[in-house]
């Protein structure tokens, strides 16, 4: 590594770049009744806001994946905060539910760009503990909602409006810019000479690699997929959504820190068997529960749910190493395509549910609660699906080791 790189400033840099990224979850998920409120929003139009607030995820990782090799972290790196500081900025001043649509699309793809940028060069920084490092970056996304969560509950305490609550997003990302500024950045990764055209072959040919794809976009719908939509459903449950956010968040944060002797102990694909069927247990209790127990259903979510994310892209990096840069930003954008694309489904089902239980004579507080609980049991099928397929790629994998084909 070049000794003019100051790593650990890149790094900490980095995380305030991701921070930026989950206050957009965190906080939206702490708008939603505002809009409903200020805009008269139907569910399925928070859902298509949420669709939009993830779109531009995946495709900035199509954009920034392939062009890693050419244009580097930095440049890449400065389109993500043009992008951030474009769509904080007019969902600000949005008056409509058009308006706040387009908008969020900038935030969403500045959000990519950060995940095109930094998970690669973190990677090639740290060859000798990626996994560790790549968990670490990884603890201020659910601890940066954590934050967002509780900011915008105390701005929404204090009297303050959704506006106020998005400009609280300004200041990790003019944190994240200024740290930046005047470092020397590291090269595409100097483990592989392979070309961005090499690396889309290794993809194509791979197997193992498109199954991952398929796994991350459900991965990402259980995790933040619930995440999202937390206000909404959990708002009649006698729990404070918004605590729940900040606690499921929280514990991610501390589980994501201390990852390594866990990932030791298990092995990546372990660690992920374990997170799907602890998630699947846990969101089936969250849709029975009320009450305390909706903090204890959202404790476990937390431990099921922590590792995913940066697991599923340790693993392209370990066992798919050909596919490079471009592969760990390809499985972070599917993810968030299919975490996008599942958004008005989930805000259809809710209304879905509404409507049937209306028909059952249920009504006010009773209702939302029935509508709600019976949308987590729909969410939970996914990690259910999960538990199978993980199930199978663990001995897959630990036949593969016995047989020394690490990849």
């Amino acid at each position: 590594m070049d000794n003019q790189i100051n790593r650990n400033r890149l790094f900490i840099a980095s995380c305030f770049a991701l921070l930026t990224t989950a206050f957009a979850f965190g906080i939206r998920a702490g708008i939603m009744n505002d809009l409903v409120a200020d805009m008269s929003m139907s569910d399925t139009q928070l859902g298509w806001i949420n669709f939009m607030g993830i779109f531009g995820f995946p495709i900035a990782t199509l954009v920034g994946g392939p062009l890693y090799n050419s244009l580097g972290p930095k440049k890449i790196g400065d389109i993500a905060f043009i992008s951030h500081i474009l769509g904080i900025t007019f969902s600000i001043l949005s008056g409509s539910f058009y308006t706040l649509f387009f908008s969020t699309f900038f935030i969403s793809f500045g959000n990519g760009m950060v995940e095109a940028a930094y998970n690669p060069m973190i990677a090639s920084m740290y060859t000798e503990k990626r996994a560790k490092m790549l968990n670490l970056f990884h603890v201020w996304f659910p601890g940066g909602i954590a934050i967002g969560s509780v900011l915008a509950l105390v701005v929404a305490n204090l009297g303050g409006g959704w506006h106020i609550k998005l400009s609280i997003m300004y200041v990790p990302a003019f944190i994240y810019f200024f740290m930046f500024r005047g470092q020397t950045f590291p090269e595409a990764p100097k483990e592989t000479t392979m070309s961005t055209a090499d690396n889309f072959k290794a993809i194509l040919s791979s197997p193992l690699y498109w199954l991952m794809l398929v796994c991350m976009a459900l991965t990402a719908t259980t995790e933040l997929g619930t995440q999202s939509w937390v206000e909404r459903i959990l708002a009649n449950s006698g729990a404070q959504p918004l605590l729940v956010l900040a606690l499921v968040t929280g514990i991610m944060a501390v589980g994501r820190t201390f990852a390594g002797p866990l990932i030791h102990r298990l092995n990546i694909t372990g660690v992920l068997l374990a997170s799907a069927v602890i998630s699947t247990v846990a969101i089936f209790m969250m849709s029975s529960a009320t009450g305390a127990m909706v903090y204890v259903a959202a404790i476990l979510f937390a431990i099921g749910v922590c590792y995913f994310w940066p697991n599923m892209i340790s693993f392209v990096a370990e066992y798919t190493p050909s596919t490079g840069a471009l592969g760990m930003s390809l499985i972070g954008g599917v993810g968030m395509l299919g975490l996008s694309i599942f958004q008005p489904i989930i805000g259809s089902w809710i209304e879905g549910h509404r409507a049937a239980q209306a028909q059952l004579g249920l009504s006010g507080d009773a209702l939302e609660l029935a509508a709600g609980q019976a949308t987590l049991a729909n969410i939970a099928i996914l990690p259910l699906i999960l538990s199978v397929v993980f199930l199978g790629l663990f001995f897959y994998m630990r036949k593969q080791s016995a047989n020394g084909e690490a990849h």
